[in-house]
């Protein structure tokens, strides 16, 4: 009897016993798997590491590449100009610097192994070289803090010719007029100057709306001297604009007689329109100083643009504006 009450009350306790016991491999188990999560999530961080860091050198090595490759289509421009400036005269149209380059694969270049190309990047680059002094130097309109009479109406007739209000020439004229040292003149209308623009695009900071503006841009520019306008170079819009008096049918035999025979004076060009015309040599001329210069490189489906301003000076050919653009092919439009 008393053995059997011994086995009955010995019967509850295994379970217990055996509860202690799982709970340590409880314990351990979780433990392991807290332990592998974590070697999982600090090897997936490693590996995402390691792939934006690729991703980072690949992106500056192309960024690297096209910089040196727009560099060269600039220096391409400044051979070109520089043989121009050798020979001297009047500049036209019908000179070398005058035909773009045509968009030219480069793929070749980019790639690392000459005789394995198949893993190199599309890559295609144009330029061209365009006259700044065919547009209408806004440096022109101020001296010595005051916007010259002459100059505010050729700028008027350029925003006549452009379908664009009268009001804009007023606020540009004034605008740079503040900005360049009107205050200091007394000619401020502002105690506060604006910041004077570096383009034609922030032009915009004076108030001029972004459609008249955008309608404006082909036919002016900012340079940092006062220039004359091409009349070998410049549409007859500018001409026009440009020469008091002259209508736009006259301006039209001017770019008709100099597609044969480019002028090599100003003089050539009163002659074809009769001593009566008011061409002053002091505005308009047949030599150009600033030349614009576009490089165009493209990658798949991105278009790296980059656009400068080059001084002819002599035999040196100076950049004194550069402006780089990144965009879409498509947004880009077609070329």
């Amino acid at each position: 009897m008393t053995r059997g009450l011994s086995r009955l009350a010995s019967r509850p306790e295994r379970p217990a016993l055996a509860a202690v016991g799982r709970r340590p491999r409880g314990a351990a188990l979780l433990t392991a798997m807290i332990i592998v999560a974590l070697v999982a999530t600090l090897a997936t961080s490693i590996v995402w590491q390691q792939y934006r860091a690729v991703q980072v050198e690949a992106a500056e090595r192309a960024r690297a590449q096209s910089a040196w490759i727009l560099s060269g289509a600039l220096d391409w421009a400044r051979i070109i100009l520089r043989e121009d400036a050798r020979t001297g005269g009047a500049d036209h149209l019908g000179e070398p610097w005058a035909t773009p380059l045509a968009e030219a694969r480069l793929s070749t270049f980019l790639a690392a192994d000459e005789a394995n190309t198949d893993g190199a990047p599309e890559a295609f680059l144009a330029g061209a070289i365009t006259d700044a002094q065919a547009r209408y130097n806004l440096r022109n309109l101020v001296d010595n803090g005051q916007v010259v009479p002459a100059e505010l109406a050729t700028l008027q007739r350029l925003c006549e010719a452009a379908g664009v209000p009268a009001e804009a020439a007023q606020r540009i004229a004034a605008g740079l007029r503040d900005a360049w040292g009107g205050a200091a003149a007394g000619t401020s209308a502002s105690p506060n100057p604006p910041v004077a623009p570096q383009s034609v695009a922030q032009l915009r900071w004076f108030g001029v709306d972004p459609p008249a503006l955008e309608r404006l841009a082909p036919m002016l520019v900012l340079l940092p001297n006062r220039t004359t306008v091409n009349l070998n170079t410049a549409s007859r819009e500018v001409i026009a604009a440009a020469v008091e008096g002259l209508d736009l049918a006259s301006a039209e035999r001017l770019v008709q007689a100099r597609s044969r025979t480019p002028f090599k004076s100003v003089d050539d060009a009163r002659r074809l329109l009769g001593e009566g015309a008011a061409i002053d040599a002091r505005r308009v001329g047949v030599a150009s100083s600033y030349f614009e210069v576009t490089g165009r490189l493209r990658v798949f489906d991105r278009v790296l643009e980059e656009r400068s301003i080059v001084e002819r000076r002599g035999l040196d050919m100076v950049p004194i504006q550069r402006e780089r653009l990144t965009m879409n092919e498509q947004a880009f439009g077609p070329r």
